[in-house]
């Protein structure tokens, strides 16, 4: 014969009850998140590609790759060493596989490059940044 005993009570009700609260709290701050606008401000990261190399007459050659937002790039601006002393140079509506160089020679192991790139929805975006 088995033996019960009387005041054993299982333990699962009270789970369900605290993941049920903690579902409706997740879902009420996602909610209120779309509510009150405060995904509105996400930015995405587009896809673009951009590589470069020092040519033999040492000039820093960037050419556009291309990506999935190639369409929307409107600027590509390259920006050697910083501000103050830089070497800029710019090129409008990039077509894929169009390159372009730096205005001035570069130094290898003392040229910081920086590209951005400024897409039509005013948007801009680092593309490539590397030491050469």
């Amino acid at each position: 014969m088995m033996n019960f005993r009387e005041n054993e009570e299982a333990v699962s009700p009270v789970i369900g009850v605290i993941l049920m609260v903690a579902i409706t709290v997740i879902l009420a701050a996602v909610i209120a998140a779309f509510v009150f606008g405060m995904t509105g401000n996400v930015q995405t990261t587009k896809t673009v590609a951009v590589t470069a190399h020092v040519d033999d007459n040492k000039y820093l050659v960037v050419t556009f790759q291309g990506g999935a937002d190639a369409g929307s790039v409107e600027n590509l601006n390259l920006t050697i060493n910083g501000s103050g002393t830089a070497d800029t140079n710019n090129v409008n509506t990039p077509k894929i596989g169009q390159s372009f160089k730096s205005t001035g020679t570069v130094v290898p192991g003392d040229c910081h490059a920086v590209v951005v790139a400024t897409f039509k929805d005013g948007s801009s975006q680092v593309v490539l940044e590397r030491q050469f």
